[in-house]
């Protein structure tokens, strides 16, 4: 029984790695497509950092786990997004032990990991014939909605890097890496603190204007530090418009 418990902690880990893997790793990339009616296709690349190898290495240890056949299991993280509010569907496959690629597709993107409370959203969109608009506001008001309603095994997770934006710890930047240092060495806080999330996205007509990144044509550009992604020590806000 207590080598079955570990193993299925062993296999969220699995699940919240393919969604921070990106985020710990200069190799990662998001790519995507929206569509009329707020349907989006998203497309993954991204193999882990040495860091978060070591990690999992760790933890499958723990579990009894000696093998090195696979550190990303793709089919249990594939049947995790899934099951999220707002996923259509989950196509993903291994490149390498530690490496992945594959797509997501969100059906609305007003629905993915929605709040009830159109007031806590953390991305609103506005379709009109000619104007339209997407308004993504992460800060300590909205954040809920996009981590809350993530599945219990991948919150226990963000917990678990004392992810001030979900503990409700209202602390600096510098204040969280000088933690996350304590804790797990200077090696893993200087991981989160290059971490980039690089963010593409299409849309159905020629952008008007962006805030928070850059834009070329249909496509825009956001560069997103993942350590301000996880402190919210300043609301992070993005608008496109076209």
């Amino acid at each position: 029984m207590i080598k079955y418990k570990r193993h299925y902690i062993y296999t969220k880990f699995l699940i919240f790695i393919l969604l921070i893997s990106s985020l710990l790793s200069c190799m990662a990339r998001i790519e995507g497509e929206l569509m009329e009616g707020g349907a989006v296709e998203l497309s993954l690349r991204t193999s882990l950092g040495p860091r978060t190898i070591t990690l999992i290495r760790s933890l499958r240890t723990f579990a009894g786990d000696e093998s090195e056949v696979l550190l990303l299991d793709v089919p249990a993280i594939g049947l995790s997004l899934e099951a999220m509010p707002g996923i259509g569907r989950a196509g993903i496959r291994n490149t390498s032990p530690s490496a992945l690629d594959g797509t997501i597709f969100i059906s609305n993107i007003s629905d993915f990991l929605a709040e009830g409370d159109a007031n806590r959203r953390f991305v609103v969109l506005n379709e009109a014939a000619q104007n339209s608009s997407i308004n993504v506001v992460l800060d300590r008001v909205t954040a809920p909605g996009l981590f809350l309603n993530l599945s219990p095994d991948i919150l226990e997770y963000f917990h678990a890097i004392f992810a001030p934006a979900i503990q409700g710890d209202h602390i600096s930047v510098q204040e969280y890496l000088d933690l996350l240092t304590s804790i797990y060495g200077r090696p893993l806080a200087d991981e989160i603190e290059v971490g980039v999330i690089l963010v593409q996205i299409t849309f159905p007509r020629p952008i008007i204007s962006v805030r928070g990144g850059t834009f070329s044509g249909r496509m825009a550009e956001f560069s997103i530090p993942l350590v301000d992604f996880l402190v919210l020590e300043q609301p992070l806000l993005y608008e496109v418009r076209w």
